[in-house]
């Protein structure tokens, strides 16, 4: 049941794959814009077409402008998609209005919230959510407020179909479910405690359909509280990060001057987050590339400032070009070094498929050119190293269990790796060397293989293969690596498995 999950999970994420994160918000957030303004127009929801559009024109105007200037200042490359996605979700936040005394303050809210970019950040990383800096500042100024008209029913159907596809794609799905579930739960037992206190009669049903379907939770949690640079880089802290911001929106507290509620608990949540990991963009100088197989290259940076990583975690690199694709200007890449080799950095990537921009960008990166890695990110993490455990690669997916192999600390690890071609076979001598048993799986035999590394053939790896291969399959915590679909066709032969991580590279 689990691999077959897997499977299907795999499948679409490399359907998503084709979108960066971040064009995929964006392609969401639009489509949300488009059905508000349609529903506006039937008279579903409560503002008016003329107020959207208008909010839409004034947020664009605002964001546009603050993020040129900040970026001219800097000299940072521009970042159009950033700027959209802040407009277009603080239209869901804010107050929509046309009216000359509502522009100015719709207005501020898109200043405050592309400023808080270049603004509140630490060693080059924003630490909070722009969209919910620019709806605090409004509300404290007096001259507006947010009224996050998007938590009602007409649009909860929209808004759980779009987030479902963001959320998969950036696979926070379990963290905004965590978060979905405490706050009704917390919501139903605040509005519960007040009913009662009224005197009024208790109906739990209504309340959670309430707490559901009118208030923004959706909205907040799918894009916003997913957000990844403000999030921290494990799976337990995240779901820590999203309980707390799921406590302090379903029960806000009243500071006095101020509720704490909704943007303003996603904002203690970041704050939380910064607390949790140290929050910082890694600014990587090349020293050395090579190749390791006709198609795929590695590449060594030297690290600017002190870096952190656990062997199985991934960076996500930046490489400002022009005319990005639709996959954006940055790339998610499992650390091939072992921590120890810091602080030289070790990525593969395979070359520039047909029409991939990033690709060929970073195929023409020279040597002490210096590149951003927004953080890093992860939990493709082995277990201790007493528990067996099996590996499975399909291609360039080898990388983390480079790293994880160059530990030398395991005592019964095997490594299958499955390759178009003899010849793609990377990473050979190095796992190898770790005394792993290592096996190939190719259409063509390797001339000369390592010793310890053992061919298999060039035949499907199906269940009976693997279970030929891996006798002991049922006792082994497998671990799978790879392009999506390859982790999809590779799931069904690992029933057996007594556990089953993967780990993606959706968008590679």
């Amino acid at each position: 049941m689990i691999a077959t999950l897997v499977e299907v999970r795999q499948r679409v994420l490399g359907q998503l794959g084709r979108l960066s994160m971040y064009r995929l918000t964006l392609y969401a957030l639009i489509a949300l814009t488009a059905i508000a303004v349609a529903e506006s127009a039937a008279g579903w929801i409560g503002v008016t077409p003329l107020d959207l559009v208008a909010s839409l024109g004034v947020l664009l105007l605002a964001t546009f402008c603050t993020d040129a200037v900040a970026q001219a200042l800097l000299r940072v490359p521009r970042r159009i998609e950033s700027s959209l996605i802040t407009a277009l979700i603080l239209l869901f936040v804010v107050q929509p209005g046309a009216n000359p005394d509502q522009v100015g303050g719709i207005a501020l809210a898109g200043v405050a919230a592309s400023a808080s970019k270049y603004v509140l950040v630490w060693r080059g990383r924003h630490l909070l959510n722009p969209a919910a800096v620019g709806a605090t500042v409004l509300t404290l100024t007096g001259l507006g407020f947010s009224a996050w008209w998007i938590g009602t029913p007409t649009m909860a159907v929209p808004v759980i179909v779009l987030g479902l596809l963001v959320l998969w794609r950036t696979e926070r799905l379990t963290m905004v479910l965590l978060f979905v579930v405490v706050y009704a739960g917390v919501s139903v037992a605040r509005l519960s405690a007040q009913s009662a206190a009224a005197g009024l009669a208790v109906d739990t049903g209504s309340l959670l359909t309430s707490a559901l379907l009118q208030s923004p939770v959706l909205f907040l949690g799918a894009f916003m509280l997913s957000e990844p640079l403000t999030l921290p880089a494990r799976r337990g802290q995240r779901l820590l990060v999203a309980a707390a911001v799921a406590v302090l929106a379903g029960w806000p507290l009243n500071l006095g001057v101020i509720t704490l509620g909704q943007e303003r608990a996603l904002l203690v949540g970041n704050l939380l987050a910064a607390v949790l990991v140290g929050r910082a963009g890694i600014r990587l100088s090349l020293v050395r590339r090579r190749a390791l197989t006709p198609t795929v290259d590695e590449l060594t940076f030297r690290t600017r400032r002190r870096l952190r990583f656990v062997p199985g975690q991934y960076l996500e690199l930046q490489v400002p070009h022009r005319r990005p694709d639709a996959r954006g200007t940055r790339r998610e890449f499992s650390i091939a070094s072992a921590p120890d080799e810091l602080p030289f950095v070790r990525i593969a990537y395979r070359e520039a498929e047909p029409g991939s921009s990033y690709k060929r960008a970073l195929g023409v990166v020279q040597i002490d050119d210096v590149l951003t890695a927004t953080g890093v990110w992860g939990d493709f993490v082995l277990p201790g190293p007493d528990v067996p455990v099996l590996l499975v690669a399909a291609g360039i997916g080898v990388t983390p269990f480079v790293s994880q192999l160059g530990a030398g600390d395991r005592a019964d690890a095997v490594l299958v790796l499955v390759a178009s071609s003899a010849q793609e076979s990377a990473y050979l001598d190095e796992v190898a060397a770790s005394g792993a048993r290592v096996v190939v799986v190719t259409p063509d035999r390797p001339a000369e293989l390592p010793a310890g590394v053992e061919w298999a053939g060039g035949g499907r790896l199906d269940a009976a293969a693997l279970r030929a291969l891996v006798p002991d399959l049922d006792r082994r915590h497998a671990f799978v690596s790879g392009p999506p679909r390859l982790i999809a066709d590779l799931a069904p032969a690992l029933r057996g498995a007594r556990r089953l991580t993967t780990d993606a590279f959706a968008g590679y």
